[in-house]
């Protein structure tokens, strides 16, 4: 019996092989790259032995549901495909466009977590039941980077301390983009030892009070860089409150692309984080230099605003590096530019940015509507 030597390919003795489908898997000249898209109704899963070479590895479902390989898939043991796993030059995987069942997804990280994989990506995903926890003698796989984008769960804000039980503690970089659910249940999660990178961009509905809700007390010792673009925040000092009821000290903030406003009079006055030393304010449609800002910044990015004069020595932080290009009183069509980015032949670069952040929006929306079509 021929022992398949790469987690993905798993269930394969489960699916039925057709050899007559198109070729569903193609693999670069190089082996560095192979993607999958297994969109035709019976599938030729057994395409997927070319990227057994590969080093980064991207895999779509078409959408179709793998209920069928529950009760199939409970004989698997991935630990005796260990030593094939590790030798495996998998790096960098993406995973999308399918509903999985829990205890497959549960699966996939238990053999994922004999193999040298750095970098996860799920996309365009339902996961369906609670993910089971892991047998102790089990390490799940020590990512660095985990991406997710349109990841719905079946338990809500516990998906977080579920999928977390799988990793181990070696977490640099978290992003989670279009969440179902980022409200979570902090005591039933750990802290992340090693994560200096959360971003929590293009969740427009998560505000600054689902923000609180996600920043648990304590479990982000290490963070550095809090991205929150595209986010549903609303002014500066509502953000530097989560922050303090967080007690997290990131280093770099990324406030832009959010329609932030003045804060209000009387609003009661908010220490920043002490090691706070980078703030990105562009495209945040500002009409004046938000009051309440850190007394002392590195670098201040108002870029892509709606200044209409220069901001006043008194308004400002004390900045090394200040970024203003991009506002009406230095440019008189840049208010036009970022409203109708196509109204001249040329595309300034705020426009440019304001559309980059558009098109990325929207071909996300189609992927999902697609892969679940």
């Amino acid at each position: 019996m021929v022992r398949l030597p790469c987690p993905l390919l798993l269930l394969l003795p489960l699916l039925r092989v057709s050899a007559a489908t198109p070729e569903p898997c193609q693999i670069d000249d190089e082996d560095v790259r192979c993607v999958c898209n297994f969109t035709h109704p019976q599938p030729d899963w057994s395409s997927a032995l070319q990227c057994v070479a590969a080093v980064e590895v991207e895999i779509r479902g078409g959408g179709r549901s793998l209920e069928e390989f529950l009760l199939k898939s409970a004989s698997a043991n991935p630990k005796q495909y260990a030593d094939m796993l590790k030798a495996l030059r998998l790096r960098r995987l993406t995973v999308g466009a399918a509903r999985v069942p829990a205890q497959i997804l549960a699966l996939v990280l238990h053999a994922l977590g004999f193999s040298r994989l750095k970098e996860l990506t799920l996309e365009d995903l339902e996961v369906t039941g609670q993910v089971p926890p892991p047998l102790q003698e089990t390490p799940g796989p020590a990512l660095t980077t985990l991406r997710l984008r349109n990841v719905s769960w079946a338990t809500g804000g516990a998906w977080l301390g579920e999928l977390q039980q799988w990793l181990q503690p070696s977490l640099k970089v978290l992003k989670v983009a279009q969440a179902s659910s980022l409200a979570f249940p902090c005591a039933q999660l750990r802290a992340f030892p090693a994560l200096t990178t959360l971003d929590l961009s293009d969740n427009p509905g998560l505000g600054e009070r689902g923000l609180t809700a996600a920043l648990c007390p304590r479990k982000f010792p290490a963070l550095e860089d809090l991205a929150l673009r595209n986010a549903g925040m609303e002014t500066p000092s509502g953000v530097c409150a989560a922050l303090a009821g967080a007690g997290v000290q990131p280093h770099r903030l990324d406030l832009s692309h959010n329609s932030l406003r003045a804060t209000a009079a009387g609003a009661r006055e908010c220490v920043w984080p002490a090691a706070l030393s980078s703030l990105n304010l562009s495209f945040a449609e500002l009409e004046q230099v938000p009051k309440g800002l850190p007394p002392k910044l590195t670098v201040l990015d108002l870029s892509c605003n709606k200044l209409n004069r220069a901001p006043r020595p008194e308004e400002l932080p004390a900045v090394d590096d200040l970024t203003l290009e991009g506002n009406p009183y230095m440019d008189p069509e840049a208010l036009q530019h970022q409203e109708d980015p196509m109204a001249s032949g040329v595309v300034p670069p705020c426009a440019r940015s304001a559309l980059t952040m558009g098109v990325s929006g929207t071909l996300a929306l189609l992927q999902g509507a697609r892969g679940f079509a």
